[in-house]
């Protein structure tokens, strides 16, 4: 825990000087005020956080981080567990809607095993931070330890900062890096489960309010999902004003790294795209461990399952768009990114009245 209060500590409010100048900027281009409606919000947001007046943002990383679920027992989903390990294996072939939404938006994938329920082969392209063979049932007793908890999020960090000094030769505070933005994802069967009851741990909804179908259950087996959530908070009683509690008693491994991931790039000062439920289950236990990280994420669209917008109205995020997407993966953030970049674009390539020679509004 001394290493994750540690990064806390570095996580400072994004600049708001250099976000009054980018509004004074936006606000001088040949077109009405706010006439690019969150599109200015999002670069002006960009520039705030990176501290950069003309921001580039080259380096694109989405982190799918995958791992498995005891509660899966139960009957939550509607696809078996070995499921998780076979789309790591997809997404390391880059056949996967990421690998497809990462390419077009020119970001790179890094995968990896956070607790796989199974020994995946070794890969280059693989990144093994096992902190164990998937969680426990969660609605028997805590899905794992806090000390398992506390792993999986320094595990994240640990990804995070790998991949931040990837390359570069040098130490990260040289100021050369290899991450501009990144993007969470995750893969895990029964990973839906996990994230409506961290949901409602924090929001206090009922479970019936908050859980969906995930991978497509039937009525009747999303009415066996919404008991076995509703059990799992009874026995496990997570204590919402202790994110860690609420990760270790109904929470996932991926999850846990995400959350290490967010900790971290906020720490960095770089912009964290939200994708989907299971990334906002993530977003909400990092905001409510330092709530300064709001100011870093950015939530890509708003999922068809039925807890996400809880989520991020508690966190006070507005999605970008809506496309009625449920895969996960990081495929929504991937989708953000290009709308971040063309806000960008518009910032700083857009020609202002004063040089087009155009006449500005009457005052």
């Amino acid at each position: 825990m001394d290493r994750i209060n540690a990064l806390r500590k570095r996580i400072t409010s994004v600049d708001i000087s250099k976000m009054k100048r980018a509004q004074e900027r936006l606000d001088a281009l040949t077109k009405p005020r706010g006439s690019l409606g969150k599109l200015e919000e999002i670069a002006k947001l960009i520039v705030g956080i990176t501290g950069k007046e003309n921001p580039v943002l080259e380096k694109k990383i989405i982190f799918t981080f995958a791992a498995d679920h005891g509660v899966v027992k139960e009957g939550v989903s509607a696809f078996p567990q070995a499921v998780t390990g076979q789309m790591v294996y997809n997404f390391l072939s880059g056949g996967a809607g990421i690998n497809v939404l990462a390419r077009h938006a020119g970001a790179r994938v890094v995968v990896a095993d956070l607790g796989v329920a199974s020994d995946l082969k070794p890969d280059k392209r693989l990144i093994i931070k096992k902190v164990n063979y998937g969680t426990k049932n969660m609605s028997e007793g805590q899905a794992m330890t806090r000390d398992e908890a506390l792993r999986s999020i320094e595990a994240g960090i640990e990804i995070f900062e790998e991949e931040f000094s990837r390359g570069s030769g040098i130490p990260p505070e040289a100021g050369k890096h290899g991450v501009d933005i990144v993007g969470i994802g995750e893969m895990g069967i029964g990973n839906t489960t996990a994230a409506s009851a961290i949901t409602a741990s924090f929001t206090n909804m009922p479970p019936a309010q908050l859980t969906g179908r995930g991978t497509g259950l039937s009525d009747k087996e999303l009415e066996n999902k919404i008991r076995v959530i509703e059990k799992a908070l009874a026995v496990n009683k997570p204590d919402a004003k202790d994110p860690i509690d609420v990760l270790a008693k109904v929470g996932g491994f991926e999850i846990g790294g995400l959350v290490g991931v967010i900790l971290a790039a906020c720490a960095r000062k770089v912009p964290v795209v939200i994708d989907g439920f299971i990334s906002s289950s993530a977003a909400l236990i990092a905001y409510c461990l330092e709530p300064k990280t709001k100011e870093y994420m950015i939530a890509a669209h708003a999922s068809v399952e039925n807890g996400h917008i809880f989520a991020l109205n508690h966190i006070g995020l507005k999605p970008i768009f809506d496309l009625e997407l449920r895969l996960g993966e990081g495929t929504g953030a991937a989708l953000a990114m290009g709308i971040i970049d063309a806000s960008l674009k518009i910032m700083t390539e857009m020609a202002t009245f004063k040089s087009a020679q155009v006449s500005e509004e009457a005052q």
